[in-house]
């Protein structure tokens, strides 16, 4: 809509885009939710740069000389994610909260178990709930394992989607990490007869500030769980719980920009440059990220391009029902991809994490598709924008 608007007035769609961006927060929709924090111009700007946004001309003419048809597309795009907090969605109709859960249990050698109600298929949970919780005692992060999906020992969840793990399901082991780490410095500082605001945790030991005083983080465990010298009245064991229901969504924005060439004569379309820039909030693993932003890119070139359902106007029988059929994007239908992050830390969360999971198909369908529509002057394509529409397309609008 707002790329067509762009064109119906003459303007450059980049700065119809920059002159309705929101900049003061938080900022009230007209639904239920309120966005907190972002900085959109920050996503546009550099994606505009990495793809010599302003140098398109130039590429368009060289383009022409070789007999292709070179478009632009930009599309700037704001999700919410993190999906709570509870009592909204229950005022809208769900019938279930959408807190999630955690337990921390440091075992008597110091090692320590992570129980989440998140569930991973793919994104990389066991590394980055792993990391949060290494970096928050100083041990190896081989030392500590993520239990998950297993309804024998997890307490109840409310599962990964929408980008939820972190802003949600990570947020929840953070609450758990933060009784299990008061309750160690208690007793680290009863067994080094210190005052408990003193005690400091680095290199996997628990520390006096200021002294050499210091207590290692397995025989902080091993004196949890024997239990020989705790403060009066302190239950053994170092185990603890968290439910983690969020004050609101949390909402990933960014500014993707796809370049293509399309060839005249069979509408086959080619992308040459994709760059996404994204605002995720605060990043655990970047190198994660950027591997669930590339499969989300994929798979929204994916939906632009190639991927349609097709039924028997007849029968209704599906008839693309198996991947012989279904056309799903191939290495060698995609660019390599220049992504980018910057961060404006989300205020909803202890870890500031807007999430990633979606961003990729949410921001590359409508920036294939208006590059296309750029390219062959005509804006009536629907996706999947396969050679023969791109052609059926192309020879509609020479006609006009």
């Amino acid at each position: 809509m707002v790329e067509t608007a762009a064109r119906e007035l003459g303007v450059s769609p980049a700065e119809l885009r920059r002159k309705n961006f929101i900049r003061e927060f938080p900022y009230q929709t007209p639904v239920i939710m309120a966005y907190d924090a972002g900085d959109y111009e920050t996503s546009l700007e550099a994606a505009m740069k990495e793809a010599d946004y302003a140098g398109f001309e130039k590429r368009r003419e060289k383009a022409k000389k070789q007999g292709k048809l070179r478009g632009i597309g930009m599309s700037c795009y704001i999700e919410a994610c993190g999906i709570a907090p509870s009592a909204a969605v229950g005022s809208l109709g769900a019938g279930v909260g959408l807190w999630e859960s955690a337990e921390v249990r440091v075992n008597a050698v110091g090692t320590i178990e992570v129980l989440t109600g998140s569930h991973s298929h793919g994104q990389g949970h066991e590394t980055t709930f792993s990391q949060i919780v290494a970096d928050r005692f100083g041990v190896p992060i081989d030392s500590v394992s993520i239990v998950h999906g297993d309804t024998d020992k997890v307490q109840m969840g409310m599962g990964t989607y929408g980008s939820r793990s972190g802003a949600v399901g990570m947020s929840a082991v953070v609450k758990a990490l933060d009784k299990v780490e008061a309750k160690a410095k208690k007793i680290a500082a009863h067994l080094m007869e210190a005052d408990e605001g003193d005690i400091v945790i680095e290199n996997g030991e628990l520390k006096v500030a200021g002294t050499d005083k210091s207590v290692p983080w397995f025989q902080l465990a091993l004196a949890a769980y024997t239990a020989h010298n705790l403060p009066d009245g302190m239950e053994p064991g170092l185990k603890e719980g968290a439910f983690y229901d969020p004050t609101n969504f949390t909402f990933p924005a960014g500014c993707y920009i796809c370049e293509v060439e399309v060839d005249p004569d069979t509408g086959e379309t080619e992308i040459v440059q994709f760059v996404a820039a994204d605002d995720f909030g605060n990043i655990i693993n970047p190198m994660i990220v950027e591997g669930q932003v590339h499969g989300g890119i994929a798979q929204g070139i994916g939906q632009a391009l190639l991927e349609g359902a097709h039924y028997d106007p007849a029968s209704g029988q599906l008839l693309t029902a198996s991947y012989m059929d279904y056309t799903m994007p191939r290495a060698d239908d995609l660019p390599s991809f220049k992504v980018s992050t910057s961060n404006t830390p989300c205020p909803g969360n202890p870890l500031g994490i807007k999430g990633c999971g979606e961003a990729g198909a949410i921001g590359s369908p409508p920036a294939v598709i208006n590059a296309i529509t750029n390219a062959i002057g005509n804006n009536d394509l629907a996706m999947p924008a396969t050679a023969q529409k791109v052609w059926s397309a192309l020879k509609a609008a020479t006609k006009h």
